[in-house]
């Protein structure tokens, strides 16, 4: 990871000339992360090449979110041409980790992550586009699009549209929030704020306004890690709990699982056909189980049974290994 050819001269004209920069994990996108050390501060350089990235709004949600008292990161300086951002720094204490070496700490945690959720819930969205129907329609496409021709199959296209229109009402209903799209333990960082632990939000560029049931399937079928079903039952009848969520806001819940699950088949295999990146199929066959517990709904009966005849369950599963 060498650093872009800008990034000496932005950091000195923000402050932080002499920063040391040190390569941060990144995710499945053309952003890059360099934690910038600087005697004894820290801060994150983002590199958001454009034409492929774009980091505006990433700086819109931050200041959206940090203004209503969520943990975004500070934007310490930002250049847009060249795409770079400087960012405070939440660390390296991710709330995936945490949970791995404490467990007795997975609902005290996961309760934190729902009461986020709550909140936001209270606020109107944000200036983002809506998260309507074409997007969720195009999103669940890349499952027919990359996954299905990787395994040998070639589907029933029309009718997958038409059992996706006939369920997506219930998906779109309602009061709209500020959907964050990856809200899930790798995105939420443990983080000390004004005294206390929080968690601190990131990866939420690509935010829209939609159903408040699409977070709460990021981070309880989270593809990156197991979620027991037991947990993710009770902290889903914590957030009914407290916001009085209904019959329809549990299909709501499970239509959204489906099609997120969907659109993650497709992204992985995608990420291997296109990017060679040989990880993210060998996430699949979590995801595949996601998508038949949410498929089990009585809302997603006509998509169930497109995927009945379309995908035997023998074909379900890692992309990679169905393919060879």
């Amino acid at each position: 990871m060498i650093p872009p050819a800008g990034a000496a001269d932005f950091l000195s004209v923000q402050g932080w000339g002499g920063a040391v920069l040190i390569p941060v994990a990144g995710d499945a996108s053309f952003r890059r992360y360099f934690r910038a050390v600087q005697g004894g501060r820290n801060a994150i350089l983002m590199d958001a090449p454009p034409p492929h990235e774009d980091p505006r709004p990433f700086i819109a949600v931050a200041q959206w979110l940090a203004e209503r008292g969520f943990a975004a990161p500070a934007i310490h300086g930002v250049d847009l041409d060249q795409g770079l951002v400087l960012i405070e720094d939440f660390g390296d204490q991710r709330m995936r980790e945490t949970l791995d070496a404490e467990p007795a700490r997975t609902r005290q945690l996961y309760e934190t992550a729902i009461d986020i959720l709550v909140r936001l819930r209270g606020h109107a969205p944000s200036d983002v586009p809506p998260y309507d129907k074409a997007v969720l329609l195009r999103e669940a496409n890349l499952l027919t699009e990359w996954y299905c021709p990787a395994v040998g199959i070639a589907p029933d296209t029309a009718g997958y549209t038409a059992a996706w229109d006939a369920v997506f009402d219930v998906a779109v209903e309602g009061p709209q929030v500020t959907v964050l799209r990856d809200y899930h333990a790798e995105n939420l960082m443990l983080i000390d704020m004004n005294g206390s632990e929080a968690l601190g939000l990131l990866d939420f560029q690509d935010a829209l306004a939609g159903h408040p049931a699409y977070d709460l399937v990021s981070l309880l079928q989270d593809a990156r890690r197991d979620v027991a079903p037991d947990l993710e039952a009770e902290m889903l009848a914590r957030y009914r709990d407290i916001t009085g969520a209904d019959e329809r806001f549990d299909a709501a819940y499970h239509v959204l699982g489906a099609q997120r699950n969907a659109k993650i088949i497709g992204i992985f295999t995608r990420l291997w056909r296109r990017d060679g990146k040989t990880r993210y199929p060998t996430l699949c066959p979590r995801v595949w189980g996601y998508l038949e517990h949410d498929l089990a709904h009585p809302a997603l009966a006509p998509v169930k049974a497109w995927f009945d005849i379309n995908i035997p369950a023998e074909r379900r599963g890692d992309p990679m290994a169905l393919s060879a």
